[in-house]
């Protein structure tokens, strides 16, 4: 007998936004701006969610040039999602206001699951859960700040196996009022190597039923998505690497959650060729400069190419490309016709693990004291 079609996914609220399918794109820094989320909505047919990369809340208070742009949306945009990462609360208190009361975007998600260094160093992302009391501290302020805006987080398992938060950091969302949290079931010690713990996303749903709670880790394709909700009771997916390269993924996305898992998009190279000319355009437009653009795109160009047959050395030239007419003649030279290869779909990006997360002296000691965190440890640019 053949396998059932699954049934519709139910739509995700995040306060006034009805998510409709339960799909939200990952902030990615340096990845997630207007011209990717672009390309990403447009694949999903607007269906979605997709939030900026990540923004700095002192960056945004000072109205750092970068930062401005950053949090800039196209008026298709709706609704409009920004991702703020904070460690002192009066900061990130002062950033909401402004949200709210510029009329900046329409959700606001904190970050609370970064892994890199220069954020960790400083008490933030993925370590700041650890203080149970900051972590409340920051949430009250931003809740009470936005006002009528949703607030969500996004935060991983813990700094590491032996210093695991994320029950507790959803209790204390629940409590301060924020609308939903997503889970990456990793530490910030695994970066994004190993296997993500699934296991551990449908505990934090047993635990915090009052709120959705959104999945993150390991889905490569519209079928890893589906399974997590099916597996974990999660409400909802968010994607991160498994799109790098590959934005219409979200098009397979909309399809599995809408009950028609065989849409699946497989693109020949000379699709994909025209995606990656439209992203370097798309990029030189918001910059402002085409040859900036095109080097902003050089970083995408081994992602979208992933399994094609393309030689090292036409690799190497087109990720150093200057110009679109540079980067169209490149890509005309390749053999077009090549269909979407096997094994393409599989895990992107970077997959480093087991790594020594770098915190502040002596954060580890009490998970409650917060002495020495301030205004201080705030990065004064955006980007994570």
């Amino acid at each position: 007998m053949p396998t059932p079609t699954p049934p519709p996914a139910p739509p995700l609220q995040i306060g006034p936004h009805t998510v409709r399918p339960p799909v939200v794109l990952a902030p990615m820094a340096g990845i997630t701006n207007a011209p990717f989320r672009t390309l990403c909505r447009e694949f999903s047919g607007g269906k979605g969610l997709f939030v900026s990369e990540m923004i700095t809340t002192r960056a945004l208070v000072e109205r750092n040039e970068k930062t401005m742009q950053l949090v800039t949306f196209d008026p298709t945009e709706q609704p409009r999602s920004i991702q703020l990462y904070g460690v002192d609360p009066v900061t990130v208190g002062k950033a909401v206001r402004m949200i709210a009361e510029e009329d900046l975007a329409d959700h606001i998600d904190l970050n609370f699951g970064c892994p890199v260094p220069k954020v960790t160093r400083k008490g933030g992302g993925s370590a700041l859960p650890y203080k149970r009391n900051l972590l409340r501290a920051i949430l009250r302020e931003a809740v009470a700040g936005a006002g009528d805006l949703p607030v969500t987080m996004k935060m991983r398992k813990g700094i590491d196996d032996d210093h695991i938060t994320y029950l507790d950091a959803g209790r204390i969302a629940v409590e301060e009022g924020v609308t939903a949290i997503a889970l990456h079931g990793r530490t910030a010690a695994q970066h994004y190597g190993g296997t993500a713990d699934w296991d551990a996303i449908a505990r934090l749903k047993e635990h915090v039923p009052e709120i959705p709670v959104l999945g993150n880790g390991d889905i490569w394709s519209a079928e890893d998505a589906v399974r997590m909700v099916r597996e974990t009771g999660c409400d909802g997916v968010v994607v991160g690497r498994g799109c790098l390269g590959r934005p219409w993924l979200f098009s397979d996305l909309v399809a599995a959650f809408e009950g028609r898992p065989d849409d699946i998009a497989r693109p020949a190279l000379r699709e994909v060729a025209d995606v990656m000319v439209r992203h370097a355009r798309l990029l030189g437009e918001w910059i402002g400069d085409e040859s900036k653009g095109v080097v902003d795109f050089r970083k995408h160009v081994a992602w979208y190419l992933k399994g094609f047959a393309v030689g090292s050395e036409m690799r190497k030239r087109l990720a150093v490309t200057s110009s679109l007419e540079e980067l169209r003649a490149g890509l005309d030279e390749l053999d077009l016709d090549q269909p979407w290869p096997a094994g393409a779909d599989g895990p992107r990006g970077r997959t480093s693990g087991n790594n020594r997360v770098v915190l502040p002296d002596g954060w580890l000691k009490d998970p409650y004291d917060c002495a020495g965190v301030g205004e201080d440890a705030e990065l004064d640019t955006s980007g994570g």
